[in-house]
Order: C-alpha cells, then structure tokens, then sequence
C-alpha cells in the first residue's frame, strides 16, 4: 500500500510539472508570437506612412477627394499603431522583462532534473531514449536555476516531438569560454510532429508551424522560452535549419557568472 500510494504521489507531481511546463510554454510562445506580428507590421505601415507624405506633395491640396484618402491613410496607420501599443506591446510584457532570481548552483544536477522529467512525462510514452554526453562535474553556474531547467526542459520536450517514435535523443554539455553550453540533437521527422496519435507536450498549430521554412535567425515559435531564457542571462539561443530526415540541433549558452 505505502509503495503504492509513494508512485501515484509521485505520477501526480509528474502530471503537474507537464501542465505547467505546457503552460509556460504557450505563455511565451503567445509573446513571442505577439513580438513577431509587431515587428513584422511595423515595417510596413511606417512604409505607408511614408508614402504618404510622397503623394501629400505630389497631389493637388485644393482637390478635397485627395486630401480625404491621404487623411483616410493617415488614419488608418494611427489606429494600427495605437492597436500594436496597447494590445500587442502591452500584452507581451510579461515575459519581455523577465526577471531572474539567481543564485549559484551547479549545473549537472539540473541537466539530469531536466532528463529524469521529460523521461516521465513525454520519452518513455514514445520510446524515445537518450545519449548524454557531459563534461561537467560540480561547476557551478550564477543564473536562475529554475527558468534554466524549464529552457532545458523545452528542448528536449522539442526534441522528442520531432522524432520517430523509437528514436535517439542527444545531449551535449560542457563549457565553453566562461560559458555552460547545452546542445540537444535529434532527427527530424514531419511525420512524427504531425501525427496526432502520438502523445504531445505542444499545440498542433505550434508543431506545425515547427515544420515551416523559418527566416534567418527566427526560431520556431515554441522554442520562444528557452531563447528569452538566454537572452535574459546574457547568453544565446539558436536553433539549426533542418528539414525532414535531416539533423536537428538546438545549442542553449549562458555566462557562468552573471554579465
């Protein structure tokens, strides 16, 4: 009975931590998201705004009929700006300053944190297994312990999303001058995304859009955690341009001491 009731304890924190790794993965997905469209509109109507203020001194002031469309454009481009502002920018605020408790630990303990959980929750149900690849031993790290196991933990969930049921996860760590350097290499396969059979940590829309040709330096948008994540210690976050069947790699580095 007490080994009983120790395992369905221990499935219940399990299940937790998925519910919130799930949450706070879609939670960042969301801002990212948000960020893009911001950006990614802003560039055309400050083109627009610009163009009409060619045509303002090409057309006739006197004609009333211009000065209505150049007025009609002006307007428009107000009110998508002012949209951005107060619902995009301030939507995504959350995480765009994102606050770090850190403290110093030592990484190695949070790399097998991070392993024995997504074994739980997601590996074992796929029959994903894993090669770990460590050079550390007890060094230690001044960050947030906490957001950097969440950002390990996403690239793995990532990792094994994208691979054949069956297949091989691998780890990487070590140092790397004055950094701690994780890098998590899978195989891709669009099949394994897709297939809504298989148990999933991610949205279907998020690993579809996972499978689409990304611009240079964009990363998929559920990986947006472990990027803010660097980005927040001073570090770097980059995801390689992979196609079906070919090699995946996802490489997270942060400072060991604070910047």
């Amino acid at each position: 009975m007490v080994s009983t009731s120790f395992n369905a304890v221990a499935a219940a924190t399990s299940d937790e931590r998925f519910a919130r790794m799930r949450a706070e993965t879609a939670l960042f997905m969301r801002d990212h998201v948000l960020s893009v469209v911001s950006h990614d509109l802003r560039s055309p109507l400050n083109a627009i705004h610009s163009w009409a203020y060619v045509l303002e001194r090409k057309l006739d002031a006197a004609d009333p009929a211009a000065q209505r469309a150049l007025a009609g454009i002006r307007s428009g481009v107000e009110q998508q700006v002012k949209l951005l502002e107060e619902a995009v920018d301030s939507t995504r605020a959350e995480t765009k300053a994102l606050a770090l408790e850190r403290t110093g630990f030592v990484m190695q303990p949070v790399i097998e944190r991070a392993l024995d959980e997504v074994r739980r929750s997601l590996a074992d149900a796929r029959g994903v297994s894993f090669i770990v690849e460590s050079r550390l031993d007890t060094e230690h790290c001044d960050g947030d312990r906490e957001r950097l196991l969440q950002a390990l933990w996403v690239m793995l969930a990532f990792a094994i999303e994208g691979s054949a049921p069956g297949g091989t996860v691998t780890l990487e760590s070590g140092l790397d001058a004055g950094f701690w350097r994780v890098d998590v290499a899978h195989t891709m396969r669009f099949a394994a995304l897709a297939d809504a059979e298989l148990p999933h940590a991610f949205e279907a829309f998020a690993r579809n859009q996972a499978m689409r040709v990304r611009e240079a330096g964009r990363v998929a948008w559920v990986l947006a955690l472990p990027q803010r994540v660097a980005s927040a210690h001073g570090g770097s976050f980059e995801q390689s341009t992979a196609g079906d069947g070919e090699l995946s790699t996802l490489t997270l580095r942060v400072p060991l001491m604070a910047p």
